[in-house]
């Protein structure tokens, strides 16, 4: 700084000296013999070192504005910048968050509708199948002169050409088979859903009302068969069903209070020394009618 002072010092006391003022004192036709010249009045210069470091000083000051000034303004204009970059991506954040709220609304609805759907067409087939059920009978029951109409015992219910029983007392499934075979007929054979639609129907509904039928995989794991000795197709099982949980070689219905089962998913496997109801089936011919103990 001081040195930069000095610089202006000599600078500005060359002009002076310079200056066109001094020759006034030396003017070649101003002399003793010239034309008196009447005085000029000599404005005295303005000397010493203060006036110019305050110059310099004034000077520094204005430069430091200046920078500063430039300073604030380009950061004023970086953080501007940063803010509009900061505030689109958080608006294209709001708008993503927008898409994906919307889309698992909309995941959330096709399930629904999907759950709707499955419910819709199982009450379908639950309809149809008692439709058929109960139109069975009333073909049966036309009678002719030469084919008398067909009957069932007191408490049996007839479907098709069978007649079906269900208990009120719990026994094994061994003991259950034993018992309808003293009836003339034989644990259930479920072979169509209209005849699962029908059987179901004739359930009581309760906390876990469990009932035999006549179909087991005690001879060969996972190889079911009906007690007449055919095999299984198909069936009538509910889902994860059967599972052999812990040796469950018995096959049952279930009927509870919960209305979203449905007859065509009703069917578990058990041991087969459970007591439970059981369901009883007998073929009968036109004309049959006997009365048979509970």
């Amino acid at each position: 700084m001081s040195t930069t002072n000095a610089a202006c010092e000599g600078m500005y006391s060359k002009l002076i000296d310079d200056s066109p003022y001094d020759d006034l004192n030396h003017r070649p036709d101003v002399g003793p013999s010239a034309h008196p010249v009447s005085p000029v009045r000599v404005i005295p210069r303005p000397s010493g070192p203060g006036i110019y470091r305050l110059a310099t000083i004034c000077l520094a000051t204005l430069c430091a504005i200046l920078l500063i000034s430039i300073i604030a303004v380009a950061a004023q204009n970086k953080n501007k910048s940063q803010g509009g970059g900061e505030e689109t991506s958080e608006i294209q954040k709001q708008t993503q968050d927008k898409n994906v709220s919307a889309l698992v609304a909309s995941i959330s609805k096709l399930q629904e509708e999907k759950k709707q759907l499955q419910k819709e067409k199982d009450e379908l087939q639950e309809k149809l199948a008692a439709k058929s059920a109960t139109k069975a009978p009333e073909v049966i029951k036309l009678t002719t002169k030469a084919t008398p109409a067909i009957s069932c015992p007191v408490d049996w219910y007839l479907f098709n050409s069978s007649c079906y029983y269900v208990s009120r007392v719990t026994r094994d499934w061994a003991e259950s088979k034993s018992y309808c075979e003293s009836q003339g007929g034989h644990l259930a054979i479920i072979l169509t859903a209209e005849e699962q639609t029908f059987v179901w129907g004739l359930l009581p509904r309760g906390h876990w009302n469990a009932f035999w039928i006549g179909i087991s995989d005690e001879q060969t794991e996972d190889h079911w068969k009906w007690v007449d000795g055919t095999s299984l197709v198909g069936g009538f099982w509910e889902v994860g069903e059967p599972n052999n949980h812990i040796n469950e070689d018995c096959g049952y219905i279930v009927k509870t209070r919960v209305m979203e089962r449905v007859a065509i998913r009703s069917w578990y496997d058990a041991p087969c020394s459970m007591n439970w109801r059981y369901i009883c089936e007998k073929e009968v011919g036109p004309g049959t009618s006997t009365a048979m103990p509970h």
